[in-house]
């Protein structure tokens, strides 16, 4: 009796943990247990040093939205300048520029800008003979001035009445220069620096080129940077899922706010439709919700501020979406989820806001679906993942996003090429343990790359970097996709860093193995089972 005692706990065990193990397994995937993805970045949201050459064709393209310039006077040798970051008179007063003169351009056509201060306020000036002030909390025809540049980085610049403004000798910045001012020496003409130059996303893309030559430029890249041969591609290399990028404007299409360009929504339905002919899931990730939630290009924000946290009309727009998007693919048979928001940034969005948000948008989800996955990213900055696991936020089918790159940080600047390595199993690895065992949401690796900041690293290096990578990231519960499919910078792209062996995922390998280990698991209960069975009976 002890032996038959003995060998049911050994069949019950090894059952339990059959069970177990395909009771966490991802729903719906294609082969295997968990998703091995691949983001389809840079293509319905707009990052520019995805495809650069996107750009290209904008008149002065290097004063886009949310570019940042400083103005000399050439006559005074003065910097224009904003005292205390706005709410007073301009002044040309300063002998060195630093935050104060700096100022982001809103950009209204391709000759004409606004000017924001860092305190948010906008120049303004009411008419001929007025001085420039930085009061206007919001930008229209009195905030618009019109910007002329000569080939040697100097520009005049003057008001819609055409009056040019000058540098007084009592250092203000006056509309009353009389007549046209030429480009020697005199008090209506500035140098112009491009202090930086870094926004190049939807926003900056469309404002850029204008409706009419941006909706050619768009339709152009929706239609030919992706097609259904890329997902015959994924396929055959054992990719599963896509996890793939949405602005908010998605949910107005085929006219959607200014100065957004439609066209998205019918891409996206192409997707699933590919999708589905190649038993691949799709992942929705809100990648720009209204306003902005961390200040980048791929959030779409205009001029790099975050305005998504501060208003409760852009988390309800948001909301919208996200109804929006699950009412029309919920019971698409490509569908395995939404991500309510991508990187929400630590330093501007605040832990209870993001989480009131994160419970309201689970909820709108599973109006539409009971088992559909709901994402949710953690905070990027200085967060801890495991205060989303702590918020109680949904209790079904709930996955918190990490987003793990050996760069942007200053610390991986020195790394060598066993360095980042270490750093995956020792970090990497700990982390994802510590989250797998945290009994609370599944864990997504939503972001990584084969890239790092090593300048001269070899082919090796970068397999065995990429090999540390998927070891330690196919543990992540629920799985992992990898940024991105297409990319001029060749290390992001996954295509090239499949054709040309530099990432090496061993799928048809692992798909045997993984079935052959089931069927091997089932049999042992089974004939464990019918072995005890005997023994009962001759007992």
């Amino acid at each position: 009796m002890e032996l038959v005692f003995s060998k049911w706990v050994f069949v019950f065990s090894l059952c339990r943990w059959l069970i177990f193990s395909v009771a966490v397994a991802v729903e719906g995937v294609h082969g295997g247990s968990k998703v091995r993805g691949v983001n389809l970045g840079g293509w319905l949201v707009i990052e520019g040093w995805i495809k650069p050459s996107l750009f290209d064709g904008i008149p002065n393209g290097d004063m886009l939205d949310g570019t940042q310039v400083q103005f000399k006077s050439v006559t005074l040798q003065k910097y224009v300048s904003a005292d205390n970051g706005g709410g007073m008179d301009i002044s040309v007063d300063r002998d060195d520029a630093s935050s104060w003169e700096t100022f982001t351009l809103w950009r209204v056509s391709e000759l004409e800008f606004q000017f924001r201060t860092t305190q948010g306020q906008f120049l303004t000036c009411y008419g001929n003979g007025c001085s420039v002030s930085a009061t206007a909390k919001s930008a229209s025809s009195t905030e618009t001035f019109q910007i002329e540049r000569n080939n040697n980085g100097k520009v005049h610049i003057k008001i819609k009445s055409g009056t040019y403004l000058q540098a007084t000798m009592d250092n203000q910045l006056t509309a009353d220069y009389p007549g046209t001012p030429g480009w020697d020496d005199n008090a209506a003409t500035f140098e112009m620096t491009i202090v930086a130059n870094n926004l190049h996303g939807d926003y900056q893309l469309a404002n850029g080129y204008g409706h009419n030559k941006a909706k050619q430029v768009l339709e152009k890249h929706r239609n030919t940077f992706l097609n259904v041969g890329d997902f015959e591609f994924l396929y055959r290399h054992g990719i599963n899922t896509v996890r793939i990028p949405v602005g908010w404007w998605i949910a107005y299409d085929p006219d959607p706010p200014a100065p957004f360009i439609g066209g998205t929504l019918e891409a996206l339905d192409n997707a699933f439709s590919w999708a589905e002919d190649y038993s691949i899931k799709c992942i929705i990730d809100l990648h720009a919700a209204p306003g902005s939630q961390n200040g980048m290009e791929h959030s779409a924000s205009r001029d790099g501020t975050t305005g998504w946290p501060t208003s409760s009309d852009y988390i309800s727009q948001t909301l919208h979406v996200i109804d929006f998007l699950a009412s029309r693919y919920a019971k698409h048979p490509a569908f395995l989820g939404i991500e309510l928001l991508n990187e929400p940034s630590a330093a501007e969005v605040p832990l209870d806001t993001l989480v009131s948000y994160y419970k309201q948008g689970y909820e709108v989800v599973r109006k539409y679906s009971p088992s559909a996955y709901v994402i949710i990213c953690q905070r990027i900055g200085s967060a801890d993942p495991l205060e989303l696991y702590q918020a109680d936020i949904g209790s079904h089918n709930l996955v918190v996003d990490l987003h793990y790159y050996n760069l942007f940080d200053t610390f991986f600047v020195n790394l060598s090429a066993i360095d980042n390595i270490q750093f995956i199993y020792k970090s990497r690895e700990a982390q994802l343990q510590a989250l797998n065992g945290a009994n609370g949401p599944l864990v997504f690796i939503g972001e990584w790359v084969n890239e790092w900041n090593l300048t001269s690293g070899s082919q090796s290096e970068y397999q065995d970097f990429g090999r540390a990578q998927l070891e330690v990231y196919n543990a992540a519960s629920f799985g992992w996709a990898y940024w991105t499919l297409k990319n001029d910078r060749k290390h992001w792209d996954f295509e090239w860093n499949i054709r040309n062996n530099y990432l090496r995922l061993s799928s048809s390998e692992k798909r045997v193995f993984n079935s052959l280990r089931w069927l091997l698991l089932a049999s042992i209960c089974f004939y464990q089972c019918q072995i005890l069975e005997l023994v009962e009976n001759w007992i």
